[in-house]
């Protein structure tokens, strides 16, 4: 799309700070983060939304997600265990999917939050 925001990142025509880069997904932050680490990650290919996906989307779908982990351990936001087993730290992932999902940029992305809270418009 030629009027994409995200797709001009990805063409490296719009600079971004990036964080991951492969041949299918970049992943970059968030220039008006909600959280101390925000990140977005996109697909290189252009999907307005999470509706416009197809069963042949899904190795795709699923590399975002499988991606998730690594960048979480990355930027120290990884779910981690106290020596009496208590869970701490940890992220949220959200794809917002058209104006009632609250989408604003219509290319899919994921948002990854994490850091100590509170987190800025996050009630859950």
């Amino acid at each position: 799309m030629e009027n994409c925001l995200f797709c001009k990142i990805a063409a490296k025509q719009i600079p971004a700070a990036v964080v991951h880069e492969d041949e299918d997904l970049m992943v970059f932050k968030d220039i008006n983060p909600a959280a101390p680490v925000h990140l977005l990650i996109i697909p290189k290919l252009h999907l307005s939304t999470l509706s416009d996906c197809k069963p042949e989307h899904a190795p795709l779908l699923g590399k975002m997600l499988a991606l998730v982990p690594q960048l979480a351990e990355q930027h120290d936001i990884a779910v981690a265990y106290e020596a009496d087993g208590t869970p701490a730290r940890g992220y949220k992932t959200l794809i917002n999917s058209g104006p009632d999902g609250g989408q604003e940029v219509y290319h899919l992305h994921m948002h990854l939050y994490g850091g100590p809270r509170p987190w800025r418009g996050m009630r859950t």
